[in-house]
C-alpha cells in the first residue's frame, strides 16, 4: 500500500480516463483536424516542406546557372520567416486567399541558403527557395564588409550613380530567372540602393505585394521580395510586444528571482526536514539538457553571423545563466520539499519509501491521463479566445525546429519545462506564498500568473492571451499537484509539451522525425517503468517518513 504518501480526494481512474478521452477528442477536433484546427498553436502542415538538402541543392544549382557563381563548400541552411506577414495574413483571416494567390512567388517562410564565396569578390551569397516549390525567390549578394546581414541592409550609394533604365535593364535577366513576368507592370520607384517595386494588382486586405533590388559594383547585389503589411498593423505588434516586454521583466523575471532567493533560505530554515541530496538529480538534468538546446541552435546563430570568439563567449554566458537557472531549480526543490514535510504532508516521495516504485507508474499513468485533459482545456481556451478577444499568432524562426541541428531532438525541452517550473511554482512556490496569504488558492493563482508572464514574449497576440490560457492550465497543475504529488504534476507537464512538441517534430516528416516523436510521447512510461525496476518493493524501507495529512485547496 503507498497510503502514508498518497494524498486523498483522488478522481476515481474512469472518471480521469473518460475525462482524457474527451480532451484527445477535443484536442484533435480543434487543434489537429484540417478542417476545424485552430490557427493558434500552428500543429497543421498544409504542404510536404522539402529537406535542407533538397533547398541546397535547389540553390546551389540556381547560384551556378543564373548567379554565375561557384559556391564554396561553406553552407549553412536556415528557415527565415516574415512574421509580419503571417501575423497580418492570420488576424485578417486571409491565409487562405493569400496562398492560393500569391504564396508561390511571394513567400513568407523560406530556406535561405547560404553559400561561401571565397574567388567571387563578394564573402558569400544568400538564396531564398521556396519551403515546397524549391523554386529560388529571392537572393542576396554579401560584400566582404557585410558578413550575413538581414535583408534590406544592404545600403549603398552606387546605386544612386545607375539610370533607371540602366537599373531595370541590369535586374531583368534576374527577375526572370526568378519567375517574376507575369506580375503586370509595377510602379518603380528609385531608392538609394537601387529599386522598389510596387505591384499594385497584387494586393491582399491592405497588404500590397513590393521588391527591393539593390545594386553594387554596377551589379544586382539582391532582389526581395514581400508583401508591405499596413503600418496600423506593425504598430499595433509594436505596442503589444512593449506590454509583453513589461510583463515579463517586471511580472515574471523580478518575482521568479525573489522565489530563487527564498528558495536558498528556506533550504537552509528547512533542512531538518528534508536532504540537500534532493533534487541534485532533477538540476542536473535541467541543466544539460538546457545546454543540449542551446547547441542545437548553432546553425541559426551561425546564419546571424555569430562564430568563432564571439560564439564561444555567448556560449559561456548562456552557460553561467543556465546554471543559475539550475541552481534555483535545485533548491527551490530542496526547499519546497523541507516546507511541505515540516507541515507533515508528503507530496514528493523518496526513493525507497514504502511504496515508492508503484507510487512512479501511477504518477505516470495519471500524468498521460491529466495531459490529455490540458490539451483538450488548452484547445478549447483558444477555440473561445479565437472568438471572443480574436487571439491570433504568428511565426518566430528563433523557436522553429527547423533551425535546429537535431530538429528530432526538440521535445527533449519538455522535461525542462516539467521540471523547472513545477520546482519553482508549485513544489516551492504554492508553500512560500501560502505562508504570506494564507491561502492555498491565492498562493496557486499567484504563483501561476508569474509563470504565466513568462509567456508573454511568445507570438500570440493579444499579449494578454497567453496570461489568460495559462491562469487555467496552470491552476490545473496546482490541483494535479496538491492531489496527486509532485511527480504526477511533472509528467503531466512533461507529457503535456512533449506531446506539442513532438507532433510539431512529426509534421516536418520523415522517418526519422517520425520516429522520434513517436519516442518522446512514450519517453515518459520508459523514465517511470526503470525508476519501477530499480525500486521493487524488496527494497522499500518498513515505514515511510512522510505524514499522512492531506493539503486542501
Amino acid at each position: 500500500m503507498y497510503s502514508d504518501l498518497k494524498p486523498r480526494r483522488r478522481m476515481k481512474n474512469g472518471t480521469l480516463w473518460g475525462l482524457a478521452a474527451l480532451g484527445l477528442i477535443l484536442f484533435v477536433l480543434l487543434q489537429i483536424y484540417p478542417s476545424t484546427a485552430s490557427e493558434t498553436l500552428q500543429l497543421e502542415q498544409s504542404a510536404q516542406v522539402l529537406t535542407k538538402d533538397q533547398a541546397k541543392a535547389a540553390a546551389l544549382k540556381f547560384a551556378q546557372d543564373e548567379l554565375g557563381v561557384s559556391p564554396g563548400e561553406e553552407v549553412i541552411v536556415t528557415y527565415q520567416t516574415r512574421a509580419e506577414v503571417y501575423g497580418y495574413l492570420t488576424k485578417e483571416k486571409l491565409m487562405k486567399d493569400y496562398l492560393e494567390k500569391y504564396d508561390k512567388q511571394f513567400p513568407y517562410d523560406v530556406f535561405r541558403v547560404y553559400f561561401g564565396l571565397s574567388d567571387e569578390g563578394w564573402d558569400g551569397v544568400t538564396i531564398d527557395i521556396h519551403m515546397t516549390t524549391g523554386k529560388a525567390v529571392g537572393f542576396k549578394k554579401i560584400p566582404k564588409t557585410d558578413f550575413l546581414a538581414p535583408p534590406n541592409e544592404l545600403e549603398s550609394s552606387e546605386g544612386l550613380l545607375l539610370g533607371l533604365d540602366e537599373k531595370v535593364e541590369l535586374a531583368q535577366p534576374y527577375l526572370k530567372a526568378l519567375g517574376y513576368g507575369e506580375q503586370g507592370a509595377p510602379a518603380v520607384d528609385e531608392t538609394a540602393s537601387g529599386l522598389r517595386l510596387t505591384f499594385n494588382d497584387y494586393k491582399i486586405g491592405d497588404a500590397r505585394a513590393q521588391m527591393d533590388i539593390s545594386f553594387k559594383d554596377r551589379q544586382v547585389a539582391e532582389i526581395t521580395s514581400y508583401f508591405e503589411v499596413p503600418q496600423n498593423h506593425t504598430n499595433y505588434v509594436k505596442r503589444q510586444t512593449t506590454i509583453a516586454n513589461w510583463l515579463t521583466y517586471a511580472g515574471y523575471a523580478l518575482f521568479t528571482f525573489v522565489l530563487g532567493i527564498l528558495a536558498i533560505v528556506y533550504s537552509a530554515l528547512t533542512r531538518a526536514y528534508t536532504s540537500f541530496k534532493r533534487g541534485i538529480v532533477l538540476a542536473s538534468v535541467y541543466f544539460l539538457i538546457s545546454m543540449g538546446s542551446a547547441l542545437n541552435m548553432l546553425p541559426f546563430l551561425e546564419s546571424e553571423g555569430v562564430d568563432g570568439a564571439l560564439l564561444i563567449f555567448g556560449l559561456v554566458v548562456q552557460g553561467l545563466v543556465t546554471l543559475i537557472l539550475a541552481a534555483s531549480i535545485y533548491f527551490s526543490l530542496v526547499g519546497g520539499d523541507g516546507l511541505w514535510r515540516k507541515q507533515g504532508i508528503n507530496l514528493w516521495a523518496r526513493a525507497k519509501e514504502r511504496g515508492y516504485g508503484r507510487h512512479v507508474l501511477s504518477s505516470m499513468a495519471d500524468g498521460y491521463a491529466w495531459a490529455l485533459i490540458l490539451l483538450g482545456v488548452q484547445s478549447v481556451i483558444f477555440f473561445i479566445l479565437e472568438r471572443t478577444i480574436h487571439t491570433w499568432s504568428t511565426t518566430d524562426a528563433t523557436q522553429s525546429p527547423y533551425n535546429m541541428l537535431y530538429p528530432a531532438l526538440l521535445p527533449l525541452l519538455a522535461w525542462v519545462a516539467g521540471i523547472g517550473e513545477e520546482a519553482v511554482y508549485r513544489l516551492f512556490g504554492i508553500p512560500m506564498l501560502k505562508k504570506m496569504f494564507r491561502s492555498t488558492l491565492a498562493a496557486s493563482i499567484i504563483t501561476t500568473l508569474i509563470w504565466a508572464f513568462g509567456h508573454t514574449l511568445y507570438p500570440i497576440y493579444p499579449v494578454i492571451s497567453r496570461p489568460i490560457e495559462l491562469l487555467f492550465i496552470g491552476l490545473l497543475f496546482s490541483y494535479i499537484f496538491l492531489r496527486y504529488g509532485f511527480i504526477a504534476v511533472m509528467f503531466a507537464h512533461v507529457i503535456f509539451d512533449s506531446i506539442l512538441m513532438s507532433l510539431s517534430v512529426m509534421f516536418m516528416g520523415g522517418t526519422l522525425n517520425m520516429v522520434s516523436g513517436l519516442f518522446f510521447i512514450v519517453l515518459p512510461a520508459i523514465v517511470a517503468y526503470v525508476i519501477y525496476l530499480f525500486n521493487p518493493s524488496g527494497k522499500e524501507r518498513p515505514s515511510a517518513s512522510g505524514a499522512q495529512k492531506e493539503e486542501p485547496l
